[in-house]
């Protein structure tokens, strides 16, 4: 999910069920072993022998019972066991007919046991002790029972194609109250809307407070940033396209720090998804945010990484959507390959490209080039006793015409490129049977690129983070993560030659609660030390920082 949403966000399940033994699948399956077991076949050419003898009243009497079997009707049964020759006067007379009706009472039963869905209570025989009539109504309420989802017929009208599953309906604050929502799913409509309010403040004594307008870094100053979603899509596997469906999407943000904003209320998205060859081959275009395609950095579903290495690199984010297509190839239902011919950002950053382009409906802005990107990935979803796991892998190659940071002066030079590589894999599942995805988990990730085109030349993350704690609090996350970048020796270079005090790298330690409130309603609270805050250059009050760290994130 976007900062987001995602991995993630569970839905509430409710529930009309039918007892698992009443699938008419295993009903017609026994039905078949029953009639063709060695066991039952002298049973069977014993019927076939009474009917012949016994004309019309025997056949009349097998049809009630077979239609006693097939609808439950304990009438019927009762009507078919009156007429059964068994049961008349002149054959309880004679002994000697007693082993041939029972012979043809036998297959009667065995079909009737191996097709019938299993008879109420009440069809008990009038010999059955109450006792054990009571026994069977309580085995019937404890029997396992298949629930239903009344959210399920949503699923299909989620946006297809990000490597996260943005909340459902269910874990909305507004569900389906009104039947808007069923109303219009009834046309194939679906939407999904979200808020992301974050606030940092550094907490340290003299944090070196500025102007906004000379503020340095996240915090520095107390700094809100608000982001608005709004993503509506229209089911096209209803005309017979597989999976087809249309994506548009909006966004606005505004932030009390202009410099990793700017403030905006543009496109987010507007897209077409298909799949081909039974979802072996997957295809997205249009105005696509690639961070939600590749990667994989919102870790836990709901939190993430720092991208800023990716953008730098051209990759389209939230804000700043550009021209795509994107196709991935499934070898499996765990390995793929997934690629994308993409519009670059801005060169110059995404501050930029949106300064240049705030509703994100240009094809493009200057310098911007095209941008190549290729990952290969192997992933797993938690089940019992397996756990959760994926490994991805990509590269990226950029034809924009970028600054060369040794001689910012100099003519700009095309061609960009970076490389990354994550995993993560749950370490320990907490309730294996009942939630398989809670437990403790532990990951990573190296982004690169080179440093004469970008500032950012090498990003290292480790992080352990638990989903569902506590037992109380079975969809919360709890996160530790340790980050380190490293800034380009050039640019350092450049800094430190103009006499400025510069540093080449920048750490930090990041704990964080993530609490899953109400239906729709998540709140986070944390507390991350950064040593030197700011990008490549510093001063003697500027480098340090404990930030407190506070969101919510609200769907509706």
């Amino acid at each position: 999910m976007p900062h987001a949403a995602a991995s993630s966000l569970r839905a509430n399940q409710a529930a009309y069920s039918w007892p698992a033994d009443m699938d008419p699948n295993y009903a017609m399956r026994d039905c078949l072993l029953a009639t063709t077991s060695p066991r039952t076949y002298s049973a069977t050419a014993a019927l076939s022998f009474n009917l012949r003898l016994r004309g019309k009243q025997s056949g009349l009497a097998i049809a009630l019972s077979l239609a006693a079997c097939l609808v439950g009707n304990p009438v019927l049964a009762q009507t078919a066991s009156g007429l059964d020759p068994s049961n008349h006067p002149v054959d309880q007379a004679s002994k000697r007919g007693k082993t041939s009706d029972r012979a043809a009472k036998l297959p009667i039963d065995l079909i009737c046991q191996a097709i019938r869905p299993p008879a109420p209570a009440r069809a008990a025989g009038p010999g059955v002790p109450l006792e054990k009539r009571g026994n069977a109504d309580r085995a019937a309420q404890t029997r396992p029972q298949k629930t239903i989802d009344p959210f399920q017929r949503y699923d299909n009208l989620r946006e297809k194609g990000l490597w996260f599953p943005i909340p459902g309906p269910a874990d909305t604050i507004d569900q389906d109250k009104g039947g808007v929502r069923s109303a219009l799913a009834d046309v194939g409509i679906g939407y999904i809307g979200w808020t992301h309010n974050s606030f940092a403040s550094n907490q340290l004594p003299h944090a070196a407070r500025s102007t906004i307008a000379n503020q340095l870094y996240m915090g520095q100053n107390p700094t809100f940033a608000s982001a608005n979603f709004m993503i509506v899509t229209y089911d096209l596997s209803r005309f017979g396209i597989a999976d087809g469906q249309i994506v548009v999407g909006a966004e606005q943000q505004y932030w009390t720090w202009d410099r990793p904003g700017p403030d905006r209320v543009g496109l987010n998205t507007l897209a077409y998804y298909q799949t081909f060859f039974n979802r072996t081959l997957e295809l997205k275009l249009g105005y696509l945010r690639n961070q939600n395609e590749f990667t994989g950095t919102l870790f836990g579903g709901i939190t993430g990484s720092n991208m800023s290495a990716l953008f730098q690199a051209g990759m389209s984010t939230n804000a700043a959507p550009t021209p795509a297509a994107n196709l991935k190839y499934n070898f499996d239902a765990r390995l793929y390959n997934k690629v994308s011919v993409q519009r670059s950002i801005s060169p110059d950053g995404a501050y930029a490209h949106i300064t240049e382009n705030p509703t994100g409906l240009k094809w493009s802005t200057a310098n911007a080039g095209i941008l190549l990107v290729e990952e290969a990935g192997y992933k797993s979803k938690a089940a019992p006793g397996v756990p959760d796991t994926w490994l991805r892998a990509g590269v990226g190659l950029n034809t924009s015409r970028y600054t060369n940071l040794a001689d910012p002066k100099q003519q700009r030079e095309s061609g960009n490129n970076f490389h990354y590589i994550a995993a993560d894999r749950q370490l320990w599942q907490s309730d294996a049977l009942g939630s398989p995805s809670r437990g403790i988990y532990g990951g990573f990730s190296v982004m690169g690129a080179p440093p004469e085109r970008n500032r950012i030349s090498r990003y290292y993350e480790l992080r352990l983070y638990a989903k569902g704690p506590f037992d109380s609090r079975p969809s919360d996350l709890i996160a530790l993560v340790a980050t380190n970048t490293a800034w380009s020796k050039l640019a350092v270079d450049a800094a430190l030659a103009k006499g400025q005090l510069a540093h080449r790298d920048s750490t930090a330690v990041t704990g964080t609660y993530i609490a899953h409130l109400a239906p729709g309603i998540y709140a986070s609270v944390g507390l991350s030390y950064i040593h030197y805050p700011t990008i490549i250059t510093h001063t003697p009050q500027t480098e340090h920082a404990l930030n407190l760290l506070i969101s919510t994130l609200i769907f509706f």
